[in-house]
């Protein structure tokens, strides 16, 4: 009789957890996308941020295309007058070509680095709302998933432009 009990328990998990399975397969999974450099790149928050720094480090990058063509413009009159000069002279001008082209590489590696700093925490803060805003439309729309990175997505799944939308009008959920 143990046996025949043990037997009947054993369909019966075997039923409910065939049935749960089958439940799940049909259950609907609503999956989103966001193609976040497509959102870096229209966003109108992102193009503004952009255009401030742009503004912001265009003086430095002026300063920084003179300093090339002063180097240009020695270096081509070293090589143009070198053979005329005097072995003193020449060495002097090489000598100042090459402090020329070393504080031009430190100030293009500080530009760089500086731009690199401010764009991140730009960015940093559009990534942060951007996901303030995913997570409303997640809840809203009840999605069960949203994936920020992917090799291949439908572009019925893309929800990129709701979330540029929903920045553009400061966090407002489109209908």
């Amino acid at each position: 009789m143990t046996l025949m009990r043990h037997f009947f328990r054993v369909c019966s998990v075997s039923l409910v957890c065939g049935l749960l399975m089958v439940g799940i397969a049909r259950a609907e999974v609503k999956v989103g996308f966001v193609d976040m450099q497509r959102l870096f790149d229209q966003a109108p928050v992102a193009i503004k941020a952009n255009k401030k720094l742009t503004a912001e480090f265009a003086k430095r990058e002026l300063e920084l295309q003179k300093l090339s063509k002063q180097i240009k413009t020695q270096q081509e009159a070293l090589e143009k007058n070198g053979a005329t000069m005097s072995e003193t002279e020449h060495r002097n001008r090489e000598r100042d070509l090459a402090d020329l082209s070393r504080e031009f590489q430190r100030k293009q590696r500080e530009f760089r680095e500086d731009l690199e700093i401010r764009r991140n925490e730009a960015m940093s803060g559009i990534l942060d709302r951007a996901n303030r805003v995913l997570k409303q439309i997640a809840e809203s729309e009840k999605y069960d998933l949203i994936v920020q990175d992917a090799v291949y997505f439908s572009p019925r799944i893309d929800i990129t432009d709701k979330i540029i939308k929903a920045l553009a009008d400061d966090g407002k959920l489109p209908n």
